[in-house]
C-alpha cells in the first residue's frame, strides 16, 4: 500500500487529518522534512492562517522545489483550505500591495471574500451546500449536490478559467469550493471536518492515488 504523506510544515493541528485517513483504512502520516516526499505515493497539504505566511514557511523549509517535482513526476496532490489556495498562482492575503507567488499548479489568484462580492459575515464559517461542476467525476463520487461540507475562510481561490473548478459553493456569491488540474485537487472546505461527505471525498482521493 502506498504511504500518503501530510505535509507538516508547521500549521495547525494535523492530527484530526491523519486520523481521518485512519479511519478509511488509508496509510496515511505526517512528513517533517521535504525528503520524506520520495516515499509517499500521495501528498496532502493543508493550511491555516495566512496565504503569504505559509508560502514563507514552505519556501524557508525547502519544501517548494521538491513538491513540485513530485506533482511534474506524476504523484497526487490534494490541498486543503489554505493548502488549496496555496495551489493559486498568487495570493493577495497578506502582501501588502503586491501579490505572493504560489505553488502556480492552478492558474488564478487568490482574493478576499469581499473582493468577490460577499457582504457576509466574513470568515466564512460553518457548513454550506456544495455544488459539483460535474457529479460525474470520481472526486466526488458518491457526495450528491446540495451536501453539506464544513468551511473556514476568508479568501478565496479565482482561477482564470473554469476548467479547473470542480464545485462551487454559494455564500451570498458564488465561491469557488474545489479544483482540480492532471493530478492536482484542492478543497476550500475541510473534508476532515465534514463528516460522512468529508471522509467518503477522502476516500475518492484514495482511489485516484492508487493508495
Amino acid at each position: 500500500m502506498n504511504k500518503i504523506g501530510i505535509i507538516d510544515y508547521g500549521v495547525g493541528n494535523l492530527g484530526s487529518l491523519e486520523r481521518a485517513f485512519e479511519v478509511i483504512g488509508a496509510s496515511a502520516q505526517l512528513i517533517k522534512t521535504p525528503e520524506a516526499i520520495t516515499d509517499c505515493g500521495a501528498l496532502v497539504l493543508p493550511g491555516v492562517g495566512a496565504f503569504t505566511d505559509c508560502m514563507e514557511m514552505l519556501n524557508g523549509q525547502g519544501w517548494v522545489k521538491p513538491v513540485l517535482g513530485a506533482v511534474g513526476a506524476g504523484t497526487p496532490l490534494l490541498g486543503i483550505c489554505v493548502g488549496m489556495q496555496l495551489l493559486a498562482a498568487f495570493g493577495e492575503e497578506g502582501a501588502g500591495n503586491t501579490l505572493t507567488p504560489g505553488l502556480g499548479l492552478i492558474p488564478g489568484t487568490v482574493t478576499h471574500l469581499r473582493n468577490r462580492g460577499c457582504e457576509g459575515r466574513v470568515p466564512h464559517v460553518g457548513w454550506n451546500s456544495l455544488t459539483p461542476t460535474d457529479t460525474g467525476t470520481t472526486f466526488f463520487s458518491g457526495i450528491p449536490t446540495g451536501t453539506d461540507v464544513y468551511f473556514v475562510h476568508s479568501y478565496t481561490v479565482v482561477p482564470e478559467g473554469e476548467e479547473t473548478i470542480l464545485g462551487w459553493t454559494d455564500y451570498e456569491v458564488p465561491v469557488v469550493a474545489a479544483v482540480g488540474r492532471e493530478n492536482v485537487w484542492g478543497t476550500q472546505f475541510h473534508p476532515e471536518k465534514s463528516g460522512r461527505a468529508g471522509f467518503q471525498l477522502l476516500r475518492n482521493f484514495r482511489g485516484l492515488a492508487g493508495c
